[in-house]
Formats: structure tokens, sequence, C-alpha cells
């Protein structure tokens, strides 16, 4: 009796092997994709930043702790800028949120606000400085946002700021507190700088006038008199009237400024228009004023972007 015959199990179609393949294939990268989406570690915190300059000062003082999202991008106009549906949904998840406060973030406000009501933790470090109000324009009377132009104002934000951060969840805070005692002192040296820089302008060219009204703070600590601003108002959204360019006109004449400052963030136009009708040499020079630029640029973090507006100011005010 011969052997039952063994039965060979059919190979499946080219076609069908090409095909399973392809479903291979696109199930592992839908796994990285879903991979990258996914937060480092369960315990891993993140904190969310409105300004970048702020997300600059945490970013440095927690390192690689907590993932810190900076929602205002490089160049950007603190005024203005928006965020996405989904970065709001994000923001209400977070483990804490930093804003700068003092009507500063006017497109962001809305977000912030819908993260505290979800129980988000916050800082506002508007509430730990001594706050300047804006003396003059349509603003006047109002809190002043722009402290950070006042490095020992940043340094109290910095003091305010160390708890709070201590208290996220998967900070440890002495690597915390080693991190921030570096960047207090390099805020100290920073001062010191334009302490330095700043004692070299004689006291009758210490006179600024910019395109917005962002250096009430840097006057207050150095010592210098805001003769105006083309943008007489506390945000970049104002227009200037025609009676607000006479104005500055007669300041430019009557202190006789060599130079004003135009803001990166915003264009310089008015300040060259303002140049022009006062009929006499006045340089513009373009300062970083209410954003960083992105790494390849003049300003890519705070202490980098207070010196080189320093240099800046000292250089065009000086003999």
């Amino acid at each position: 009796m011969s052997a039952p015959a063994t039965s060979r199990p059919r190979a499946r179609p080219a076609a069908a092997r090409v095909a399973a393949a392809r479903v291979a294939v696109l199930a592992a990268a839908i796994t990285l994709v879903l991979a990258g989406c996914a937060p480092a570690g369960d315990d891993h915190p993140v904190v969310f930043v409105s300004t970048n300059i702020l997300g600059d000062v945490v970013d440095e003082l927690v390192g690689d702790q907590a993932d810190v999202v900076t929602l205002m991008k490089p160049d950007a106009d603190p005024h203005s800028f928006e965020i996405s549906a989904q970065q709001a949904a994000r923001m209400r998840a977070a483990d804490l949120v930093v804003s700068n406060g003092l009507g500063l973030e006017e497109g962001l406000q809305q977000h912030l606000d819908a993260a505290g009501d979800a129980g988000v933790p916050s800082f506002v470090a508007g509430d730990a400085v001594d706050v300047l109000d804006y003396r003059e324009g349509d603003a006047a009377g109002t809190p002043d946002p722009h402290f950070w132009t006042d490095p020992g104002r940043m340094l109290d934000v910095v003091d305010a700021l160390e708890p709070v951060l201590a208290e996220v969840d998967g900070v440890d805070a002495t690597a915390l507190d080693a991190r921030t005692a570096d960047y207090r002192a390099g805020l100290d040296r920073l001062d010191a700088e334009m302490t330095a820089a700043f004692a070299a302008i004689p006291a009758e060219r210490r006179a600024l006038v910019t395109n917005h009204h962002v250096f009430g703070y840097l006057a207050d600590r150095f010592d210098f008199a805001v003769v105006g601003a083309v943008i007489p108002g506390g945000t970049t959204l104002a227009a200037p009237s025609a009676s607000d360019l006479a104005d500055l006109v007669d300041a430019v004449e009557t202190t006789g400024v060599p130079t004003v400052f135009a803001e990166s963030s915003s264009p310089d136009r008015l300040v060259q228009a303002l140049a022009s009708e006062a009929d006499v040499h006045v340089d513009v020079v373009e300062l970083f004023t209410e954003s960083l630029t992105a790494a390849d640029g003049d300003a890519p973090d705070y202490p980098t972007m207070m010196r080189v507006n320093t240099q800046r100011i000292a250089t065009g005010l000086s003999p």
C-alpha cells in the first residue's frame, strides 16, 4: 500500500505578498509616528510659556527636567500672535503655564484664562515685579508690561519663579536650585555690563526715542529719559496721529538726539518718516525689544538680546 501523498501549502500569489509587505511597512510607520507624538514619559512634566523671552528663561532654569513649550515664535509680536486650537487644548492639560501678564498677551489671554479655569497652575511674571505705569499717550496710567528691559526686574521674576517650578512633579529641586543660581549670577553680570556701558553716555544724550513705548523700565533703572515714541500707546496695534508725529519732531529737535531706535518686531517705516520730517540728521538703529530671534539671528536668547541692545544704544547715543 503506497503512503498517502503529503499536501503542500500553496504559495501566495506575488501580488498578495507585496500587499502584505506594504501593510507591515504602513503599520510600522504608524507606530513610529505615534511614538513620536507621545510624551517623553508619564512623569515628564510639560511647562507652557507664552512669550519667547520668558520661554528662554524657563528653559535655562529647568534644563531637561521638563518639556518647555514656548508658544510665541521667534521675531513675533507678543501683542498679536495667536496659537492653534491644538496648542490651546494641550495648554489646558499642562503641568504649569507661565505668562508675562500686565496686558501684554492680547491675542492669547482667552487661552490663558481657559487653562486657569481647567485647573492648570499658573505663574504670571508681572506679579513678581515692581510695576511702572505708562506716563503718556493712550495707555497713560495703565501697567507697562515690558519689565524685561531691566535685568534687575528679570532677576525678581527668576526669584519668584524658582519655587513655583520646584512644585512641578518631576522637577528636582536641587538641580533646579543649581541652575537658578547660575542664571542669577549671569543676570548680575549682565546688569553690571549694562551699567558700565551706559555710564559712558553723557547726561545730555541720555534720551530715547523709539517707535513704541518699551523702554520705561530700562530708563528707570539706568537713568534715561524717554523722550517719546512714534506709536504713543502701549501696544504695537495702535496707530500714530499727525499730532503724535509733530510732537516727536519737536522732541527730536529740542533734545538733539543723534539716534532713534526701531523695534525688530515691527516695521521702522514710521521712524524713518520721523527722521525725514524732522529735517535733521538722525540715525535709525534697530533694537530687539519684544521678541528673540531664531537661533541663527542676532538675539537668540535673553542675555544676548540685552547685550546687543546695550551696545547699540551706547554706540548710537555716545559722542
